[in-house]
């Protein structure tokens, strides 16, 4: 059984062991992660979209020949909670295997504590990218 990847599991651990003040402005630094992708860009191909979302968020999980997942994400700027969402994921599965994408609990964002610091509905819109993340992924594993 494979775990998830380390870099994710440090930032879990930072996260839940966080004082619950100070774990909202730890999570907006995460927005400024993924980078913002031009209206024509290619990547922008077969994104999907995620309507749990509150914000016009789309994704895309790509496995390599080589097994490993190369994650896309497009949020506007102006959903700094979603954005932060994505770029957790982002560094936390840069250069992962697809097994230890598919290791990454569904409860990650309860486990980070944030279900106390931010609204049920945006954890939900975080869970339900994750979860898309997956089904891609299992989906090209096949």
């Amino acid at each position: 059984m494979s775990a998830m990847p380390a870099r994710l599991a440090e930032i879990v651990d930072e996260f839940a062991a966080a004082p619950r003040d100070v774990v909202l402005e730890m999570l907006l630094e995460y927005a400024d992660v993924i980078p913002q992708l031009p209206p024509d860009a290619p990547e922008r191909e077969g994104m999907e979209q995620v309507p749990e979302c509150q914000t016009a968020f789309f994704l895309r999980a790509r496995v390599t020949p080589e097994k490993t997942v190369e994650t896309i994400f497009d949020c506007p700027p102006e959903a700094p909670t979603t954005r932060a969402f994505a770029g957790i994921l982002a560094e936390g599965l840069a250069g992962a295997s697809a097994d230890q994408v598919l290791a990454v609990p569904d409860d990650l964002y309860q486990r980070m504590g944030l279900a106390q610091a931010i609204s049920p509905l945006r954890v939900r819109g975080g869970t339900a990218i994750l979860a898309r993340l997956k089904r891609q992924v299992r989906e090209q594993l096949g």
